[in-house]
Parts: C-alpha cells; structure tokens; sequence
C-alpha cells in the first residue's frame, strides 16, 4: 500500500527499542516503553503560510527523528506499524 501524507504531516515507522539495559539486563517485553525515535518513510509537501505560499519542510524522507511519546495516529501498513504526525510534533532530526 503507498501513502503520501498531505500539507504538514509525515509518516514515520518506529525505530526498535532497546533489549537490554546499559548494565546488561534484558528488559521483557511487556515493561519496554514505544519508542519514541524512527525513521521518517513520506513527507508531504508542506503548510500553506497565510500569505498562500507553501512552506517547505525540515524533515525528508530517510531522516532519523525524535518524536513525542504520543505523537500521532498509529496506522498499520503492509503488516508494519506507522505513525502519521504532523511536523509540529518532531523534536529533532537525529544525526
């Protein structure tokens, strides 16, 4: 299935979350935490400023992103869980 998110949202899938802790635990997986990082998979083309020009956006596609905890609309795609977000809800662009 293909999906182009529309003005400033962004589709993103999760990155993995961590098995184990800095001290070498494993975590289970009913304690590990969503993660909030992932990769951005579309971007749509941008806000329409008031002024009625399109501004451009800060993320592209293949960008490693930090997110909020509850960004979001979870959707499902190909069996692969995704988020669409709007970029107002990224944090920073992971280098």
């Amino acid at each position: 299935m293909k999906l182009k998110p529309l003005n400033d949202r962004v589709l993103v899938k999760r990155l993995e979350s961590e098995e184990k802790t800095a001290g070498g635990l494993y975590i289970p997986d009913t304690a590990k935490e969503k993660p909030s990082k992932g990769e951005v998979v579309a971007v749509g083309p941008g806000k329409i400023a008031e002024n009625g020009s399109r501004v451009d956006m800060a993320v592209k596609k293949g960008d490693a992103v930090l997110f909020n905890k509850y960004a979001g609309t979870e959707i499902k795609l190909d069996g692969v869980d995704h988020l669409v977000m709007r970029e107002e809800d990224i944090l920073a662009i992971i280098d």
